[in-house]
């Protein structure tokens, strides 16, 4: 049982505002669950940017009580804490899983009026876990904390890290590593997963999610006539448009497995994901990836499959004739590729001081990214490179490809009828400087699990801060490894 160590005044001085709406669907889809009581929990990081978005005031609370908040040793007052039950396509194959190591507390309301999910990662056992121990570590929890902020401050739909606090105890994986809780904000934690769960349950269960979800995430579709096939295409729309951002940055994500689709078009899970260095389509980090059916350059692929996976949910929802609702999802289904690339090649244009569209674009784009796979040219500072108008000295970019390819380049920027500074200002506001390369990540990661040093993970989310700012105390983190071939990330179970 949880001992309370804080005060109620503590936790009304915070300004939580709490309601249960998910916990008012049908019983099926989650599970009542407690966070299970920890040794001496320990605060390792507080998000306060982010508290103060949310309308919350962290300074409120003595660091003892908030380690014990985000441990779950005390719950804020209208918490109800649940596990939710979703099922899923993990490399392929389905399974029923569940939150086996989450608890969501419930929605909390923003100043804005906006319900965000406030959820607890690692705090022990649910319903769900499958003989697994509920926990997390510290160096993943970390991670992803460090991650979806950089995400944030790339502008890329998230979820969000609100806290890393350590527990006091040691988790047992291949070796004992020091026990952490993620506190992760969400629009929502509804998956693609979710529905494939309600769809195997029944109808009425299905119709409910289906509802609930269109109510959060897409109000203005509550009187549709076509509701649930509006509410595809705006799921559609959401995910193409957030792959592409992945892929204009150089993310993989590592494991898109439908229960890691959101629903809201976040990114959600950051467990083997990576930043790509040398630009390679094939690239994959995960350890689990053997085939490569995650890699960057097939992240638009499996996110249509996903999406067909969620269409199959939706089937009864769209029309009593199957082979009529069939035909109605196929139709949004088909149009991904062309939505994905529409937002891939506005945002592409933009990282090359593009601000008018012409046929050829695509083919002047690929043309770049054909150079730099064969020259093995790093994706963010090649495109950075590029924003300065003066490329830096180096025998790449003196490569006669290439300096037919700048040539073509800068032809085009001059039919634009817009000026070269104006180009190379719309660049520095899309090609960061600066992304969490996975050697820095790491070095974080190690100094603060190792050594209980958290001076290169602040120093490291300071720089991810402001990425598209050139400094020059930043230069270290503009630096790729010599080589990160053999570099491979872990779920973090």
């Amino acid at each position: 049982m949880v001992t309370p160590t804080a005060s109620v005044a503590d936790h009304n001085a915070v300004g939580w505002q709490f309601d249960n709406t998910y916990a008012r669907l049908p019983d099926i889809l989650f599970a009542p669950a407690e966070p299970a009581a920890v040794r001496a929990p320990r605060v390792s990081v507080l998000n306060h940017r982010l508290a103060d978005e949310l309308g919350l005031d962290l300074a409120a609370l003595p660091p003892e009580a908030a380690a014990a908040l985000f441990a779950g040793q005390t719950l804020p007052a209208g918490s109800r804490p649940i596990a939710q039950a979703y099922a899923g396509h993990q490399f392929g194959g389905f399974t029923m899983l569940g939150d086996g190591r989450a608890i969501l507390l419930g929605e909390h309301r923003t100043p804005a009026g906006q319900p965000v999910d406030i959820q607890l990662k690692g705090p022990g056992r649910t319903r769900f876990s499958r003989g697994g121990d509920g926990r997390a570590a510290l160096g993943p929890m970390l991670r992803e904390y460090v991650i979806s902020e950089a995400m944030t401050a790339l502008g890329i739909p998230t979820t969000r890290s609100l806290a890393v606090v350590t527990t006091g105890e040691p988790v047992f994986r291949s070796v004992p590593l020091r026990g952490a809780v993620l506190t992760r904000v969400a629009a929502s934690h509804v998956r693609v997963g979710t529905f494939e769960f309600a769809a195997r349950r029944d109808e009425p269960t299905l119709r409910a999610l289906a509802d609930y979800a269109i109510a959060r995430h897409d109000r203005e579709l509550t009187d549709a006539p076509q509701k649930y096939l509006e509410f595809f295409r705006a799921v559609t729309d959401r995910q193409a448009a957030l792959v592409a951002r992945w892929q204009l940055v150089g993310f993989i994500h590592g494991v898109m497995n439908t229960d890691n689709v959101a629903i809201s078009g976040e990114t959600i899970d950051y467990g083997p994901c990576a930043f790509m260095n040398a630009y390679d389509p094939g690239t994959v980090f995960s350890s689990i990836d053997h085939a490569g059916r995650y890699a960057y350059g097939n992240q638009p692929n499996i996110a249509q499959w996903n999406l067909a996976r969620f269409a199959e949910t939706l089937l009864p929802l769209l029309d009593p004739d199957p082979t009529t609702a069939v035909g109605m999802a196929t139709e949004v289904l088909n149009d991904f590729p062309a939505r994905f690339e529409r937002y891939w090649l506005a945002g592409m244009r933009k990282k090359l001081g593009l601000q008018t569209d012409e046929a050829r674009d695509g083919d002047l784009i690929r043309s770049l990214l054909d150079w730099m796979q064969k020259s093995r040219a790093d994706f963010t500072n090649t495109f950075r490179d590029l924003s300065a108008g003066e490329l830096p000295a180096g025998d790449q970019y003196r490569d006669p490809d290439f300096q037919a390819w700048h040539s073509r380049w800068r032809d085009r920027l001059g039919r634009d009828g817009r000026l070269m500074a104006q180009a190379y200002a719309l660049m520095r506001t899309v090609n960061p400087v600066v992304i969490p390369r996975n050697h820095r990540v790491e070095e974080a990661l190690s100094a603060a699990e190792e050594h209980d040093d958290l001076s290169a993970l602040h120093r490291l989310l300071a720089a991810l801060a402001s990425p598209y700012e050139a400094r020059a105390d930043l230069a270290k983190y503009q630096v790729p490894p010599p080589d990160d071939g053999t570099y491979r990330t872990f779920c973090g179970t």
